[in-house]
């Protein structure tokens, strides 16, 4: 809710010239309390963060999902117990109240890294990374073609929409 009001404010102040959003959907940085799966933290302050642009295999529920484990071990691997940089879209949370946020560690962006390595699909919910579209869909685009990841263990493709 504290972050849904946040992104009320940072709306308002966008669109009356008085702001950037970005600083107002929550934290800047923050520690990985949390691995949940291979496109979603939960930060020591608790806040949960879902990777924008990035649609990993689930690894739980019914047996989990094709290159679910593997998606979650990459993303555990980059980030867990370590300090992440975030940087905000287009809009603030996701319908699950997540923080919606582009994560880097090292100067690397994890987003990114998911997909172009095969780890996660695209997933562009509007407005969410509407900047960032294409960018993305090309990296996927890019893996596909080299069978990277789900592109060549799983059939089908279980983050494919």
């Amino acid at each position: 809710m504290r972050a849904l009001m946040k992104g009320a404010v940072a709306c308002l102040l966008a669109a009356c010239g008085g702001g950037d959003a970005d600083v107002a959907c929550g934290p800047a940085s923050g520690r990985v309390a949390e691995v949940l799966d291979g496109d979603t933290v939960v930060l020591e302050s608790g806040e949960r963060v879902r990777y924008l642009l990035a649609d990993a295999p689930e690894r739980t529920g019914a047996g989990g999902d094709c290159f679910g484990p593997e998606a979650h071990a990459f993303n555990r691997g980059l980030v867990d117990g370590r300090r992440v940089t975030l940087t905000y879209g287009e809009a603030c949370e996701d319908r699950f109240g997540r923080l919606l946020a582009y994560v880097s560690v090292d100067g690397r962006e994890v987003n990114t890294l998911l997909v172009e390595r095969g780890h996660a699909c695209v997933l562009h919910v509007p407005p969410a990374g509407r900047s960032r579209r294409a960018e993305f869909e090309a990296l996927e685009a890019q893996a596909r073609l080299a069978r990277r990841g789900v592109w060549g263990a799983c059939a089908p493709v279980p983050c494919q929409r």
